[in-house]
């Protein structure tokens, strides 16, 4: 009786059938926030995105025509996949960029552009209210399982977007994403225009004042003031952030799967 015999073949698509997945997942886990960040050692995700290769790849459909990643039409599958998770990505941490930015808008306007923090996630100085909306952020981001939104939405990814080499690159993709990024970054700008707005009041009523009394120190009395007002209108504006959070990190998940489906089909 013959033996189970296996063709190199076989054996061309059975390691494709995990190696295109596993390229998908591990750029997903290498640029999306929280999941991507530097604290989390690269171990844990290499072992994170073979675990989730492993529960993924099985239930997913034969590329056709199977394809060998030694070939060059094998190649360019692979870098496809590694462009479409790094685009994922990438939406994702455009949100997280622009609630640093609009805290870092506050912050200037407060007078606070010389606090600054290390950011050992990024290796760099973070100015302080930034680095708070950010902190705040990530766990508003973790209370509502958006780790878990993260992965989920990479699964659904290769329901829109298979493993097909026939898929054509198109650029209207680009477009789609440049339009949501600056819809986004207008968000920001809500978030952050209570404070901007009442420290504008604020600044107007100090030069009114410094043109009544010019023998008042404007230092000694504007510093301590915009801080208080800026500080009191954030305040007030917290509530708001988790409303506003969830519907920028769910924009953000449909947006990359919009944008990577515009770019490949």
């Amino acid at each position: 009786m013959d033996l189970l015999t296996v063709t190199s073949t076989q054996w061309d698509a059975w390691i494709a059938q995990f190696f295109l997945p596993l390229a998908r997942i591990l750029s997903v886990l290498a640029t999306a926030p929280v999941l991507g960040q530097s604290p989390a050692p690269v171990q844990v995700r290499i072992g994170l995105g073979l675990a989730l290769t492993l529960v993924i790849a099985p239930a997913l459909p034969p590329t056709h025509p199977s394809v060998s990643l030694v070939t060059l039409e094998g190649g360019m599958l692979l870098l496809e996949q590694i462009g479409i998770g790094l685009i994922l990505g990438f939406c994702l941490n455009i949100v997280f960029a622009a609630v640093t930015m609009a805290g870092d808008m506050m912050g200037l306007q407060m007078g606070l552009g010389f606090a600054s923090f290390y950011d050992p996630t990024h290796a760099t100085f973070r100015p302080l209210v930034g680095q708070f909306l950010t902190i705040l952020f990530t766990l508003i981001f973790l209370s509502m399982d958006g780790h878990l939104l993260v992965i989920d939405a990479l699964a659904d990814s290769f329901q829109q977007i298979p493993l097909d080499p026939a898929l054509q690159f198109h650029a209207q993709g680009w477009q789609i994403g440049l339009i949501w990024a600056g819809a986004l970054f207008v968000d920001a700008l809500r978030l952050s225009l209570p404070v901007l707005a009442a420290l504008l009041v604020t600044n107007l009523g100090l030069g009114v004042l410094t043109r009544a009394a010019p023998q008042l120190n404007l230092f000694a009395v504007g510093f301590p003031l915009t801080l208080a007002v800026g500080f009191i209108v954030l305040d007030f504006s917290l509530p708001a952030l988790p409303v506003l959070a969830e519907r920028m990190i769910h924009a953000s998940i449909e947006m990359g799967l919009r944008m990577t489906t515009g770019l490949l089909h």
